[in-house]
């Protein structure tokens, strides 16, 4: 038998894939369909989605993460939550289609209604995969979780493009949606010899659930945090004000999943089991600290500085109201990343409601924030989402001090050479958009940018603290 620490590491290897492959091809057909549709049919999709996500917190009830979780699991879990989530699966899909119209009488837009119904077909499809999704990823076998992933994407990409290119418009996103749904379910089936019996057990089911109803409370306020904004801009503003925050909004995503994605396979795992030992939990936090605000800072601030550029190469010059959105998101990504490492002691300090409370928090500040703002527009939405994330992170930083020996200006010390590099580096940056000259195209400007960029980023980090760089480039061999 493969010993679990080979399980572990293919596992970390497998996911990082799934995670980068995935969001890469899928980041592709975004940035290909944003070219070939208009933003109000990007917005439109994008209220739907708000709708449809609400649903989804109900769907699989979190019974695939008490599947993963279970020490002792019985054939009848299994099969009571299959039945369970198809259930829930075919009523979310019923109420979807009944309420579909009384929500688009509710933003004035009649053509949200087939979308909404539509849509919702993929509460079925995704009801069908959700228990073997779980095997999976309880047997660490997460080479078939990343072929699934990756299938999907390229399924849903080239439904995606073709009906774009064939002019179908707003249906060619519903179509993608439903392809990758479609495919990913029959990639799992295919995949796992698991098969469900005619058999449903109350008593396995409520041990399930009895894990899983805490999953269902974190996912809603991550919803209310994640959509709120969408829900008020495309009531307020329009569905055509929520394409462009959409596509500003899912550069950002796209960035910091990514990022997040390969710290967090490293950061969990290691936290956990230095839980015992304070004061190498603390070094640890500080080095992931500093090393995840090495590549946040340039990434974020320089996606800001060339947003005028990566807009316009990427989507389009359709989507030009999309970049000053985009310049002021980019200061929530840094943030994100770096929380991410609080939430990551707190859960390998077996603290789980920690971390809900302070994700409680933030969301009633950004909701306050959005409901306050909206009126003025797409960019004061995108203001208070980062005067929100930032006022509620010292807090989240309050909550890890009770949990390790962490000090305050020990810790701000580690984003010191990050701040410094980083500054030279836009003003580099700057200097050349002022002093090159403007007969450049777009991505031969954008390459010398990000070039000049990189130069004198890491020659920063190289004169402030030579150690750190060559550690980094060993780090990197």
């Amino acid at each position: 038998m493969m010993d679990i620490r080979q399980k572990v590491v293919k596992g970390v290897v497998w996911s990082v894939i799934q995670h980068w492959g995935s969001q890469t091809i899928s980041f592709a057909v975004f940035s290909l369909l944003a070219r070939l549709l208009k933003p109000e049919e990007f917005g439109l999709v994008a209220l739907a989605s708000v709708f449809i996500a609400l649903m989804e917190i109900f769907l699989d009830q979190g019974l695939s993460q008490a599947i993963v979780q279970r020490q002792q699991l019985e054939p009848e879990h299994l099969d009571s939550a299959f039945w369970a989530n198809l259930t829930v699966g075919i009523l979310l899909t019923i109420c979807s289609i009944i309420f579909a119209k009384p929500i688009a009488n509710l933003f004035n837009r009649q053509q949200l209604a087939p979308i909404l119904q539509w849509l919702s077909l993929s509460f079925l499809l995704n009801s069908f995969s959700c228990v073997q999704q779980a095997i999976f990823h309880r047997e660490l076998a997460f080479k078939f979780v990343a072929a699934r992933s990756l299938l999907a994407a390229l399924g849903a990409g080239t439904i995606g493009i073709t009906m774009a290119v064939a002019g179908f418009g707003v249906w060619s996103l519903v179509g993608q949606k439903l392809a990758g749904a479609l495919v990913g379910a029959v990639v799992l089936w295919s995949a796992s010899d698991w098969r469900p019996r005619f058999c449903v057990s109350v008593k396995h089911f409520q041990e399930l659930f009895a894990f899983g109803i805490n999953a269902i409370g974190l996912n809603a306020i991550n919803f209310f945090n994640r959509r709120t904004d969408d829900f008020l801009i495309g009531y307020f503003l329009g569905p055509v004000a929520l394409g462009y925050y959409t596509i500003a909004y899912r550069v950002l995503l796209v960035m910091t999943q990514l990022l997040i994605t390969v710290t967090n396979q490293v950061a969990l795992p290691t936290f956990s089991k230095l839980q015992a030992e304070p004061e190498r939990l603390q070094r640890a936090f500080y080095a992931v600290t500093q090393l995840t605000s090495l590549v946040a800072f340039p990434t974020f601030i320089g996606m800001a500085v060339l947003a005028p550029e990566v807009v316009q190469i990427l989507f389009g010059s359709q989507w030009r109201s999309s970049i000053p959105i985009m310049q002021v998101l980019a200061f929530v990504g840094i943030l994100h990343s770096m929380f991410n490492f609080n939430s990551t002691v707190m859960m390998a300090k077996g603290k789980p409601a920690w971390k809900l409370g302070v994700n409680c928090l933030t969301a009633v500040v950004n909701i306050l924030g959005f409901i306050l703002v909206t009126r003025w527009g797409v960019v004061a939405v995108a203001l208070a989402y980062v005067i929100g994330s930032y006022l509620t992170f010292p807090i989240s930083i309050y909550v890890v001090r009770k949990l390790i020996p962490l000090q305050p200006i020990a810790y701000l010390r580690q984003y010191a050479i990050a701040i410094a590099a980083t500054s030279v580096m836009v003003s580099a940056i700057l200097a050349a958009k002022y002093f090159l000259p403007s007969l450049l195209s777009l991505p031969a400007s954008l390459a010398i940018y990000t070039l000049i960029g990189a130069v004198f980023y890491a020659l920063t980090i190289f004169i402030l603290a030579p150690k750190l760089f060559w550690h980094i480039l060993r780090f990197m061999r």
